[in-house]
Formats: structure tokens, C-alpha cells, sequence
């Protein structure tokens, strides 16, 4: 049914199921993944404190480090389950857009993610990436809570 899934990563506990689930779901479908992270740009003003005593090429290498790591997992991931695969690393304000301009770039017919269940008013103010890629693909969009 399905033949190019987009699996986005940021890293985290719940984004590694969503990538274990779409891989497993790819391997079941003879389908092939793109596995995408989406880095945040470099502002000296930021939400990220941390970000404040690094240099533009700190941050780089580190964003650089952070996305390595999360899409070598996908990486691994699919080799184990002889999964082709590639991946791809963006860096944008906007993981939405990204996501969205890498389904249309890569060809891809359905997105693999995770939501991180944020509800109520921390839901509302947090926004959600995922819920943004829902309301602008024009592809499925599968949901890993």
C-alpha cells in the first residue's frame, strides 16, 4: 500500500518508538524510509539559555552531533530489518515546513511521527509540530503516542 515512508525524529524516547513502528510497518509493506531531523537555526536570542555561551560553530557541530546520532538510529534501524533507507538533515525554525518540503522533495506517501501528548493549556501554548504537519499534508499521517 504504502511504498516511501517519511520518519522525522527529534531524538527522544517516544520519537525512537515512532521510528521502531514505522520502520517495522515499512518492513512489512516491501516500502523504503527517509528518516529526517529537523535542527532549529542559530539565534543569539533563543529559547535554548544553554545556546546563549556558544558560538554559530559550536552550535553547528553540536546540532551537527545531536542529528548524527538520532538519524543512525534510523539508520541501524532499518538495515536490521533490511529496510532501504536515507536520511536527511534540515535545519529550519519551521520542522513543520521541513517536514512537509521533504514529503514533496522525496516523493514520500505517508509520514511516520510521534506526538509528545501535550494537552490543555500547555498543549495550546507549546503548539505541536505534529498536529501543524497534520493540518498541512496533504499526505496520511500517522501518529505514534
Amino acid at each position: 500500500m504504502f511504498k516511501h515512508l517519511l520518519i522525522p525524529t527529534d531524538g527522544s524516547p517516544l520519537s525512537e518508538r515512532a521510528v521502531l513502528k514505522g520502520i517495522e510497518l515499512a518492513a512489512e509493506q516491501g516500502a523504503r524510509v527517509t528518516g529526517v531531523h529537523v535542527s532549529p537555526q542559530f539565534h543569539v536570542l533563543t529559547y535554548r539559555p544553554d545556546s546563549l555561551e556558544e558560538t554559530r560553530d559550536t552550535y553547528a557541530k553540536d546540532s551537527e552531533v545531536h542529528a548524527k546520532r538520532y538519524l543512525d538510529f534510523i539508520s541501524r534501524t532499518a538495515a536490521e530489518s533490511k529496510v532501504p533507507c536515507e536520511t536527511l538533515c534540515v535545519i529550519s525554525d519551521d520542522p513543520f515546513q521541513a517536514i512537509i518540503d521533504a514529503v514533496r522533495d522525496r516523493g514520500c506517501d505517508l509520514i511516520v511521527m510521534a506526538s509528545h501528548g501535550h494537552r490543555g493549556i500547555k498543549g495550546l501554548l507549546l503548539g505541536s509540530e505534529t498536529h501543524r504537519v497534520l493540518t498541512h499534508s496533504g499526505i496520511p499521517v500517522l501518529v505514534w503516542r
